[in-house]
């Protein structure tokens, strides 16, 4: 969907095919409240009682209409990204950290919300962070390699985002590791 998409009142589904309802409208967000399991008195508002949660333009491109929609979306995505995906083993390391010891210290989660793209054009998956003295490392996946590495922070938030033009670059280089940088 698109911001423009949006309106006060609109029910739309997204993340794993919740039902949400929009609140407000911004210039850059929406606002929308999660409806999945409450009754209307708990839905009332505003103010709500339940926390509205702010949609940007990044989890607003993957927000729709119908579960149809979304499901279809899915499916296109898989079939056309050439991301790898990851194997149980990788998941079972990812959640472990995730939710470890350091699980809820780490000051800056949102740097953890999008894979990046090293020099040498590789994609790194962040799924935590550990602390090194008083700075951070954030933890990473190769997906392509299904390695883990670390990196320090000022360097992972130095690199990229990346696209799924990046993504699918990478998958047309195959397993190989490309010496460039």
């Amino acid at each position: 969907m698109k911001l423009s998409d949006f309106h006060i009142g609109l029910e739309f589904f997204a993340g794993a095919g919740f039902h949400w309802r929009c609140t407000d409208t911004g210039s850059r967000t929406v606002l929308a409240i999660r409806l999945t399991g409450r009754t209307p008195e708990w839905l009332a508002g505003p103010p709500y009682i339940v926390d509205e949660v702010v949609f940007d333009e990044h989890k607003i491109a993957r927000c729709y209409l119908t579960q149809e929609d979304a499901i279809l979306a899915a499916k296109h995505a898989h079939e056309s990204s050439g991301h790898p995906g990851y194997s149980s083993e990788a998941v079972g390391i990812m959640i472990e950290a995730k939710f470890g010891e350091e699980a809820g210290k780490y000051p800056n989660p949102g740097l953890l919300r999008f894979d990046r793209r090293r020099a040498d054009r590789e994609i790194l998956h962040p799924y935590a962070a550990k602390r090194d003295g008083q700075d951070w490392r954030v933890l990473v996946h190769l997906p392509f390699l299904n390695v883990f590495e670390d990196v320090p922070e000022a360097d992972f938030i130095s690199m990229p985002i990346a696209s799924e033009e990046d993504v699918r670059a990478r998958a047309r280089r195959g397993a190989k590791v490309d010496p460039r940088p």
